[in-house]
């Protein structure tokens, strides 16, 4: 998932929501620097990738995109999926998306200075260009993986996919409902797990 899924499920901390907003900029055991509710927001992330990962809906996803993407296939329907959760908003929320981004926004410059520097430097682009609000568009999504593109080392051609998010709407939109309560559900059960058992390491 992409960066608003991962907000999303962190539940009502903000210090939790930070640990995943920054949970791909933090390698290793380096989340054991952090505050304990940060350190559970880098731990949830990955746990959110890794069942996102390894799941059967998200591969049926990917596999539609893998003969022209390869590995990058994973990224595009992480950014598809964004996609339609900001687009089927309400469907998920009480809280209206503008609202919540901005939110989302004033509480990450709350906690800048304890940003990896990577997430620091892309904060400002992300404010500036409303990624998350735009993520609801169609040209939202064309302008990221545009972004996503030209920063790869590899040629990725991700600046093309918003073509086959287009030829084959219907199809991810289906399978990402579907499984989008499950992510929901196990992102619930580890917060509340992670905290019964003392903020230790799951």
């Amino acid at each position: 998932m992409n960066f608003l899924a991962h907000i999303y499920l962190s539940g009502k901390s903000p210090k939790v929501m930070i640990g995943n907003f920054i949970g791909d900029f933090v390698k290793g055991k380096n989340y054991q620097k952090y505050d304990p509710e940060v350190q559970m927001g880098i731990l949830l992330h990955r746990q959110i990738d890794w069942f996102t990962d390894k799941h059967e809906i998200v591969d049926k996803s990917k596999s539609r995109l893998w003969e022209k993407y390869r590995h990058y296939a994973g990224v595009i329907v992480d950014m598809f999926y964004d996609h339609f959760l900001a687009k089927n908003w309400s469907s998920y929320s009480d809280v209206p998306l503008d609202l919540f981004v901005q939110t989302t926004y004033s509480t990450i410059e709350t906690y800048e200075s304890i940003l990896p520097p990577k997430a620091r430097y892309m904060f400002p682009y992300m404010v500036k260009n409303n990624w998350l609000t735009n993520y609801a568009f169609v040209d939202g999504i064309d302008q990221a993986l545009t972004g996503m593109s030209r920063r790869t080392s590899f040629r990725s051609n991700m600046e093309k996919a918003v073509e086959d998010l287009k030829t084959h709407y219907k199809a991810f939109h289906e399978e990402f409902v579907e499984f989008f309560p499950q992510l929901i559900e196990y992102s619930k059960d580890f917060r509340e797990n992670y905290k019964n058992k003392g903020n230790s390491q799951p």
